[in-house]
């Protein structure tokens, strides 16, 4: 059954709760005994375990190099974040300014006939 990471464990927990999940401290844990009670929510189709960020160390079933590999697709694709992002913002910055010094110029140079 899976192991779940998520930024806001204590909510990903309550809409368990609310689905219907018994969830917490009491309930039998048949398959993934390795969870902390307070992190475990069981359901008739199965067992869930959330971690939240700050536990991602503990996680049986997902390693570092799965970590890892995760977050160097992520950099790879985001876009305007990471180095082609910066090199974007850059040129963009660049040629923004090359513009406007070249409108100072050509408005100097028109006044001056």
């Amino acid at each position: 059954m899976p192991e779940q990471i998520s930024k806001y464990p204590e909510v990903t927990l309550q809409v368990l709760k609310g689905a219907g999940g018994r969830c917490g401290a009491g309930v039998e844990q048949k398959i993934l005994t390795q969870c902390a009670p307070e992190r475990f929510c069981s359901f008739a189709s199965g067992e869930v375990c959330i971690f939240g960020l700050e536990h991602v160390s503990q996680l049986t079933q997902i390693e570092a190099n799965d970590l890892a590999g995760a977050l160097r697709t992520m950099e790879g694709g985001m876009g305007l974040h990471g180095a082609g992002g910066l090199t974007a913002t850059f040129v963009v910055g660049f040629l923004a300014g090359a513009l406007a010094c070249w409108r100072v110029s050509k408005r100097k140079r028109a006044s001056r006939r």
